[in-house]
């Protein structure tokens, strides 16, 4: 196997995440976009007898001035027919290979369920955390099957804010609209006291894409003169994720979020998109947001963990 880590094709890389259903850690302008805030990115990408068979792009920073981490998240992204021992040779070479000054602790977390892990992939490695919790949407489905799926009273809340007539919802790549909820963002962070991705991300990303409308969409919800619920969603070939939500008292109780993440999937279907990752559940220490998402009767998957 032949890995090169510098003057990466990016046209190559796109198109194998793409056709992968690659997770946004892994899809270039998300790399593009960190570098510009100052984050020490690396990439690779991993050859066999002339063909690509993995990429994978790694988060690196320096811990106690002398050990070089490397977090490789939801990667790296393989060819699904590459066996289980190709898989452990493509992380052995990842590992071997990386150019970063000893000592060198690369982390893999595999975007795949324990269940779906061949344990010959990762022989030798141990698991140092516990799996990531998201909920995926398959586009692939018409609407009305969509619909079916979600669940009794999800469906519900859905068709009365739907005949809401005061209500109107729009799904637009709204550069406005974005700056506006990420400020909403912002606001709801200092009151709530969290924390994420700095919003500066989000404009670092969409102006990392080749087609910045295409990067991004933004669903927001007016009644009246007033904006009470807004979602913004990144798009990364024929994947979109979920990236944060916003709505005040009127909107939730309204239920705008039912209507905004509905007409979304909507726009998203007809944009090509076949995957809506609606990003982490935590029924623990977020069980409402947890259970709106799971109510979609999208696909529940815990990820398999973190090695090294």
């Amino acid at each position: 196997m032949d890995v090169k880590w510098e003057q990466l094709p990016q046209a190559d890389w796109e198109e194998f995440h793409s056709t992968h259903h690659g997770a946004l850690q892994q899809a270039w302008a998300y790399g593009e976009a960190l570098t510009s805030l100052g984050v020490n990115m690396r990439r690779a990408m991993v050859w066999e007898d002339g063909q690509l068979v993995a990429i994978a792009q790694f988060m690196c920073k320096r811990v106690l001035g002398y050990i070089s981490l490397a977090s490789c998240t939801r990667g790296p992204i393989y060819l699904p027919e590459l066996s289980p021992a190709q898989r452990a040779a493509v992380y052995k070479r990842l590992r071997q290979s990386i150019p970063l000054p000893r000592l060198k602790v690369p982390l893999f977390s595999p975007d795949r369920s324990h269940e779906q892990l061949d344990p010959a992939e990762t022989r030798g490695m141990s698991r140092v955390m516990t799996g990531y919790a998201t909920v995926l949407l398959d586009l692939t489905h018409p609407l009305p099957s969509l619909k079916a799926q979600l669940e009794g009273k999800w469906r519900n809340r859905l068709n009365k804010v739907l005949s809401n007539a005061k209500l109107r919802v729009h799904v637009q790549p709204s550069l406005k609209r974005c700056q506006w909820l990420l400020g909403q963002e912002l606001a709801q962070r200092e009151a709530k006291k969290f924390h994420g991705l700095p919003t500066d991300f989000v404009q670092a990303y969409i102006g990392a894409a080749a087609e910045p409308r295409q990067a991004f969409v933004v669903a927001y919800a007016e009644l009246g003169k007033n904006t009470v619920g807004g979602m913004l969603f990144l798009i990364h070939g024929r994947v979109a994720s979920y990236h944060m939500g916003w709505a005040d008292d009127e909107g939730r109780q309204l239920n705008a979020h039912n209507a905004l993440l509905w007409q979304a999937m909507a726009y998203l279907q007809d944009q090509g998109i076949e995957v809506l990752d609606l990003g982490g559940v935590n029924t623990h220490d977020l069980p409402g947001i947890s259970r709106f998402k799971l109510g979609t009767g999208g696909r529940a998957i815990t990820l398999a963990g973190t090695y090294f």
